[in-house]
């Protein structure tokens, strides 16, 4: 039995309207989606290519939910964790476009509900920004809190999930892709 050959991890910018954005991948999966100045993201490595036509699908239909064209993305997900950190990010995946959950909710539905504050950590770790949408997930009280991309960019999300298309009007527009760095 042959051991099977992984191909070398992939990374490219693309631009948005929260800024660039870092797609890695990796054997035709997203792997990482991070914003710029993105707290604990791996930089690239000697090792992995800079290469945007791997990610075309994900620049697609990152711009359609930019533009309030899409709620969902159905894209192939390489997501590296705990098994705690899978069932949060696999029930992140489950919250409808324009709703907000608590950490302590979320806690509850994957059947740990004193578990919020671990929650918290395994949303940080996210490495799979507004896909594996963390941005919608809120503190007991309402407020924002902790978010990689900044709070202004975890703000900005949820109001164009509020508003749709009319967000982009306003200053968002269509995210195009770049392989500059």
């Amino acid at each position: 039995m042959k051991a099977r050959v992984q191909e070398p991890i992939v990374w490219t910018w693309t631009k948005s309207p929260l800024g660039r954005l870092r797609l890695v991948g990796r054997d035709g999966a997203l792997s990482g989606l991070y914003f710029e100045k993105h707290r604990g993201a791996p930089a690239p490595e000697a090792h992995w290519r800079e290469d945007l036509e791997p990610f075309a699908a994900v620049v697609a239909q990152l711009g359609e939910f930019f533009s309030g064209r899409r709620t969902a993305f159905d894209l192939d997900l390489e997501l590296d964790g705990t098994g705690f950190q899978q069932r949060v990010w696999s029930a992140l995946r489950e919250i409808p476009y324009g709703a907000q959950v608590t950490y302590g909710e979320l806690a509850a539905r994957i059947g740990a509900p004193r578990a919020a504050r671990a929650v918290g950590r395994a949303n940080a770790l996210n490495p799979i920004s507004i896909i594996v949408p963390c941005h919608r997930v809120v503190a007991s009280n309402g407020s924002l809190t902790g978010y990689a991309g900044g709070i202004a960019q975890k703000s900005w999300l949820l109001d164009l999930e509020r508003s749709g298309p009319a967000m982009t009007r306003r200053g968002g527009g269509e995210l195009s892709s770049s392989p500059e760095v």
